[in-house]
């Protein structure tokens, strides 16, 4: 997450460098960079504040495994 964020702020540096030089092409495509990458964040953040772990603890076969400890 820390990479796409930093790649979301250059896109912001570049679009205004962009509208600054009137290169409406370029303005078009860095802003779909952007929408993609905004969406993108969204849902990772969203995921990540649903991941929460759960301890299962540790099986015990004893009672399933169908053995019996019979004195023979």
């Amino acid at each position: 997450m820390p990479r796409l964020q930093e790649i979301h702020a250059k896109l912001g540096d570049r679009l205004s460098e962009a509208k600054e030089q009137g290169w409406l092409g370029e303005v078009a495509a860095i802003e779909a960079s952007l929408a993609a990458a905004e969406q993108k964040l969204t849902t990772m953040r969203d995921v990540a504040a649903r991941h929460t772990t759960v301890h299962l603890g540790m099986p015990d076969f004893r009672s399933s495994a169908g053995r019996l400890d019979l004195e023979l």
